[in-house]
């Protein structure tokens, strides 16, 4: 066994590919029959070949502890380059179970070594989401090559199970994951700008990808669009970003001043599938984008359009109705108003109680809907009093030292520290009417006197109050209100995209590549929300995070054995599901053994 270097021409250039090579003997004559491509990013020096073939040779007859003349560098390539071969069948010879379905084998127990986990549960409901919605097939109609949807697959379902950067996808799914095994492609050899180029290649076809996804989930699960929800979240780049155009500074979410931000703009269904995606520049306001999205969706003028208090605007809503869409939004008026007489009160999935008041506009052509929930009630309470009692602790505190010795007590001083307090008081200090004592001079403060006073028509009064409005005037309440519920699917989005799919950060510098994370990571949206989908109609409503870290507990792993000839034999198989893996597969209608199993002796 040997490594050859090869000089190979494709149509536009000349570049070299290392190939591994055996010589064996045919009949009377020796020839040389190549085992393993190992690609042109083969990075081993020259002089280390002959101990790499070396130790791949004892690998495959089962010496697995390392020799002092290998170093760990090159173990690596040499247990990869001997799990291919296997994989490949390049070597040995397939062990083949006998006709009865038994493979009864003698072998020495204590030469038992388990080698090469790789995670393969995530991997393999990520491929199920895949064949679900056509994915594959509708990379293949595009004209991506083999190679290149390849790669697109990987970064995909990477984003899924171990969220990060392309250049962390490409390092897990060379080191860590099995998924190379499902498709029959080795991820280690991809050279570092394959993940790269499958993002281009994602984007240059990005409108008939989001079509594509959104018609086939549709029909998957046999829904209808009826509500379109949209809604604006930003991430951040690490870095300056100075290449970027679109990177500029704003209203950070997730409060990232420091840095430069990129906007993504998602209009979604009900059902809680993406219809269309656009990325715009950080310091873009939701209301100025709503027209142009709407525009590019080619959303009918039937549609309902569920959207929070930031989005509408007075200007906003006008557009709507002169345009026909019908809307359901958040109203942005600050004084709180209900009236629980005529109010109907009917129950939350949680079992707490929600009382609904609708009033009809003058004009008939809107309605409100003031809504009092229970549950929302006893959380407002809450924070009201936690920043009430951290506000008047903090001017009880500087009363008390106003009859210290050498502390600050001139008028002007002491009314800048409390207006330094109202300030960090998150609004609670409206709700306060301030007075200071002062001595006989009247130059110098002696007491901060303070009387709580809340303003009516705000949280402190009217806690769990929030009012919606709609252009529907013949809805009833609940159905109002079960409607707006959809806004909060929206939100579990994007909490979903940021915490649960690396949304963020960013630290690309081209444009397209930035677009393109972003868009990766919209993709494998889609897919968790088919998995999860399904397994809710079986009931299981465990969020993505949970799943992940259930699935990601099995493992494809090879056990080595020497047998009584002297032989080799590897077995190459997952571990076995365990329930909760078990309960998650039968509810796919899937396999619970990805990979199959594969033997070799060699």
């Amino acid at each position: 066994m040997f490594i050859r270097r090869t000089r190979t021409r494709s149509s536009t250039e000349h570049y070299f590919t290392f190939r591994l090579v055996c010589s064996e003997r045919i009949g009377a004559k020796v020839r040389q029959r190549t085992l393993l491509n190992l690609g042109r990013h083969f990075d081993v020096a020259p002089s280390d070949w002959p101990v790499l073939c070396r130790r791949i040779d004892d690998l495959l007859a089962g010496q697995l502890s390392l020799p002092p003349d290998c170093p760990p560098a090159l173990e690596s390539h040499a247990q990869r380059i001997a799990a291919q071969l296997l994989a490949h069948e390049r070597v040995g010879t397939p062990a083949s179970s006998p006709s009865r379905g038994r493979d009864v084998q003698h072998v020495d127990v204590d030469s038992l070594e388990l080698i090469r986990p790789r995670s393969v549960g995530v991997e393999h409901v990520g491929l199920w989401a895949m064949e679900q919605l056509g994915l594959r097939t509708l990379f293949e109609e595009l004209g991506m090559g083999a190679s290149m949807s390849a790669a697109a697959v990987g970064s995909i379902i990477a984003r899924m199970a171990q969220p990060g950067s392309e250049r962390a996808a490409r390092r897990w799914l060379g080191e860590r994951s099995a998924l190379g095994e499902l498709l029959g492609v080795e991820f280690a050899t991809f050279g570092p700008m394959r993940l790269y180029r499958a993002s281009d290649a994602l984007m240059a076809h990005r409108d008939a990808i989001e079509h594509h996804l959104f018609d086939r989930a549709m029909d998957l699960f046999d829904l209808h669009p009826t509500v379109t929800l949209y809604d604006l979240s930003n991430t951040y780049f690490e870095g300056e970003a100075r290449r970027q155009p679109k990177a500029l500074r704003g209203h950070s979410k997730d409060k990232r001043t420091d840095c430069p931000l990129l906007t993504l703009g998602l209009v979604l269904d009900a059902s809680g599938f993406v219809r269309r995606s656009q990325v715009f520049a950080g310091n873009v306001r939701e209301h100025h984008t709503l027209a142009g999205m709407l525009d590019a969706l080619d959303a009918p003028h039937a549609a309902l359009v569920v959207m929070d208090r930031g989005i509408a605007t007075e200007d906003r809503l006008r557009w709507l109705r002169d345009e026909g869409y019908r809307y359901l939004v958040v109203s942005r008026e600050r004084t709180r108003h209900f009236d629980p007489e005529g109010a109907l009160r009917i129950e939350t999935a949680s079992k707490h109680g929600v009382h609904l008041h609708k009033v009809l506009c003058d004009d008939g052509q809107e309605v409100r809907l003031y809504c009092f929930s229970e549950e929302r009630a006893a959380k407002e309470r809450g924070i009201v009093e936690r920043f009430a009692k951290r506000f008047e602790d903090a001017l009880t505190q500087l009363s008390e030292g106003l009859s210290k010795p050498r502390t600050q007590k001139r008028l002007d001083q002491v009314w800048q520290r409390i207006g330094r307090l109202k300030e960090k008081s998150r609004g609670i200090a409206q709700h306060y009417d301030i007075e200071l004592d002062t001595d006989e001079s009247g130059e110098r403060a002696t007491a901060v006197r303070f009387t709580r006073r809340a303003l009516p028509g705000s949280m402190m009064t009217h806690p769990g109050v929030y009012c919606l409005r709609s252009s529907e005037t013949d809805w009833d309440e609940a159905t109002l209100w079960r409607t707006y519920f959809t806004l909060t699917d929206l939100e579990a989005v994007f909490r979903s995209l940021k915490s649960e799919l690396g949304l963020r950060p960013i630290y690309h510098h081209k444009p397209i590549r930035a677009d393109g994370h972003l868009f990766i990571t919209v993709i494998a949206y889609q897919l968790v929300q088919v998995i999860r989908t399904r397994l809710r109609q079986a009931g299981e409503n465990a969020s993505w995070t949970t799943l992940r870290r259930i699935l990601e507990g099995q493992q494809r792993i090879t056990a080595t054995f020497r047998r009584a000839d002297g032989r080799t034999l590897h077995v190459r198989k997952a571990t076995r599901a365990e329930p909760p893996q078990q309960a998650i597969y039968d509810a796919l209608g899937i396999g619970s053994t990805p990979g199959g199993t594969r033997k070799t002796l060699v």
